[in-house]
């Protein structure tokens, strides 16, 4: 990481016999030259990037407070989920490793080495942003999994509640931390499950799943709630509550169709640096 590393940016003239190092038709005539000198500036110019990267990488660790053994805790959180996937110890070399492969890496401190997760399951944590918090003495590593994170098979670390440990109930390694949507999409799935009622009748989300008709009709009449709350000017507590009933029911359309909200939230993270002019077009070449 060192800049020192780095080669030495110098002023560089390139005889014609050069030529033979750049790709046919580069070389020859005037405008040849001009070519060659916009190739060698482009080159200098990554040179430069690379070691202004380098430079800001080493004042970020530098800022760091690292504890008396040189480490930071890190955090694994799923970009899309925003579930916590797993927590280790960072030291200089393993966040600045994270920083330019872009995959998790962490310091062991039974081995004293450095690790990447995934090295040895393919189950990489592929990193979006990192995030160090307000004392600069913890970070979190924002990414996509490629897979299960937790060596058990589970999707993350954390599946052990307190409340079960308590009640000395056997940990369920498919009892996530879960937040409010994915809670939601997990009972839809269980009442998809679930036979009749005490009374013989099945839960309006098992009647939902079995009628898309009436799944559909529901979507419609809520969206259009939804849109009575702007147009009629209705209180923003009416808002959030149609805003409740349509995402309710659009996710059981989605257990219907076999998609994960996390599915949908990766489309919308993709979209965000697209106009929409963009996300139509590539919406319509995939399509196609």
């Amino acid at each position: 990481m060192a800049i020192s590393s780095l080669p030495c940016i110098q002023p560089v003239r390139v005889p014609l016999k050069a030529c033979s190092f750049f790709p046919a038709g580069v070389c020859g005539g005037f405008n040849n030259k001009k070519r060659i000198n916009a190739v060698l500036f482009s080159s200098l110019r990554k040179i430069s990037n690379d070691i202004n990267i380098e430079s800001k990488v080493d004042t970020l660790l530098d800022s760091i407070k690292w504890d008396d053994k040189g480490l930071a805790v890190a955090i694994a959180q799923n970009v899309d989920t925003g579930a916590i996937l797993m927590q280790g110890f960072v030291n200089r070399d393993a966040l600045a490793t994270t920083i330019t492969s872009r995959k998790a890496t962490f310091f062991s401190r039974s081995r004293a080495t450095l690790w990447t997760k995934g090295e040895t399951s393919n189950n990489f944590i592929n990193i979006y942003d990192i995030f160090v918090d307000c004392d600069r003495d913890s970070i979190i590593y924002l990414g996509k999994p490629d897979g299960p994170t937790c060596h058990t098979g589970s999707e993350t670390c954390y599946f052990t509640s307190i409340g079960d440990l308590f009640k000395e109930q056997e940990v369920e390694e498919t009892n996530l931390a879960l937040t409010t949507l994915y809670s939601l999409e997990a009972t839809i799935s269980k009442r998809e499950l679930e036979l009749a009622g005490k009374h013989g009748k099945p839960s309006w989300t098992k009647r939902l799943l079995l009628d898309e008709n009436l799944l559909c009709s529901k979507i419609r009449e809520e969206a259009d709630e939804l849109c009575r709350t702007l147009e009629e000017k209705e209180d923003s507590s009416c808002t959030a509550s149609e805003m409740a009933d349509v995402i309710y029911h659009a996710m059981v359309l989605l257990r219907r169709k076999d998609v994960k909200i996390e599915n949908v939230l990766e489309v919308l993270r993709r979209r965000f640096s697209q106009s929409g002019i963009e996300e139509k077009q590539s919406r319509a070449s995939t399509e196609s």
